[in-house]
């Protein structure tokens, strides 16, 4: 499948097909120096495969997580270019995850004002969500994504080959992503996760997931109003995965629980069995108070309230601004007062891709 976004100058296609990292060569243009960036916990094999189909092609593998996306790892990718005479005419390619392609993404948006990049995702979430849509960022002063740039990929090869190697909890920290899409966007998606099992429609599930970012995207590139959407689930999550005394969660999972509160109870009903199928939580031990402390960073921000995105009927949302009270009161279907929650003492594992 071939699905392109349409942003004028800034259009490109996505490449939705089992195999085309194979074809990365007569996909993409590698006919020039190309920075292939990855992390340590992708195969190795992935890489050199984009690099060997390019003109001359340089790896720099960093390491693996959310610790990556950092000055310090920018600079050595910009440093990196510098040293290898990389011009305007020159390219990045990431290939890796959401990480990896925050990071190659914003470097490519600042080196010489900006060249060329390519994206190949290797895990569900990245495929479904990540990988498109412009968003480049790194971490910064405790805050995710809080400085980086909008600059749209060349073009995204999505394989789902590569996510055999994937753990199953990856799997399902990918697929909360793919899961919030369709609650505010696309019932009979929904209804795939509730009816099916979802592992055995990962390419219909992806194809749908990248659709609905797509079209969204297209309306409104640089999120000044419907794009808000995409945050379903992120606003209480972010909370949820920025506190600092919580390290057992990854992202998805964090948009797993996220999501819980902003829906209506009816829509709450059926997604909790969805959540609890795909072995993500649904609960968390951990008091309300402290997860409104996590978002409210800045407090005279926060002063107005949060806008939020509700579902009140699955496949359609709205957005509204809530009080922090307001918070307070829906974080209270999350609490687990009598037992620890799923993976709330667990580190997460290291991730590899074997």
């Amino acid at each position: 499948m071939s699905l392109t976004v349409h942003l004028g100058k800034d259009s490109y296609d996505i490449i939705l097909e089992r195999g085309c990292l194979e074809q990365a060569g007569a996909l993409l243009d590698l006919n020039r120096k190309v920075l292939v960036v990855t992390d340590d916990g992708v195969p190795s094999s992935y890489a050199a495969k984009g690099a060997e189909q390019a003109k001359e092609g340089f790896i720099l593998t960093i390491p693996q997580g959310e610790k990556s996306k950092s000055f310090d790892t920018l600079q050595k990718i910009l440093s990196r270019m510098l040293e290898l005479g990389f011009t305007r005419g020159d390219c990045c390619l990431a290939v890796g995850g959401g990480v990896v392609g925050d990071l190659t993404g914003f470097a490519a948006a600042i080196y010489m004002r900006g060249i060329d990049f390519y994206n190949i995702p290797t895990t569900v979430l990245s495929q479904v969500d990540s990988s498109i849509g412009g968003k480049t960022a790194i971490d910064f002063g405790g805050l995710k994504n809080i400085v980086g740039a909008f600059h749209q990929p060349k073009k995204v090869l999505i394989d789902p080959q590569v996510l055999s190697t994937l753990p199953p909890r990856q799997i399902a920290n990918g697929l909360a992503e793919a899961l919030k899409e369709s609650l505010t966007s696309d019932a009979a998606l929904f209804a795939l996760f509730e009816e099916e099992n979802p592992l055995e429609h990962l390419d219909e599930i992806i194809e749908g997931s990248l659709k609905i970012k797509a079209a969204v995207v297209e309306q409104d590139e640089k999120e000044q109003g419907l794009r808000k959407i995409l945050n379903f689930g992120h606003t209480i999550g972010h909370g949820i995965e920025s506190f600092e005394g919580l390290h057992g969660l990854y992202h998805g999972e964090c948009v797993a629980l996220g999501m819980i509160p902003m829906c209506a109870p009816s829509v709450r009903a059926r997604l909790i069995p969805v959540l609890k199928k795909l072995n993500l939580p649904v609960n968390i031990a951990l008091e309300e108070e402290k997860i409104v402390e996590a978002m409210a960073h800045d407090k005279k921000a926060m002063e107005g309230g949060v806008t939020c995105v509700l579902v009140d009927e699955i496949g359609a949302c709205r957005l509204e601004k809530l009080s922090l009270d307001q918070l307070r009161e829906r974080l209270s279907v999350l609490s687990l007062p009598d037992k620890p929650a799923a993976y709330i003492d667990q580190k997460p594992e290291e991730v590899k891709q074997s």
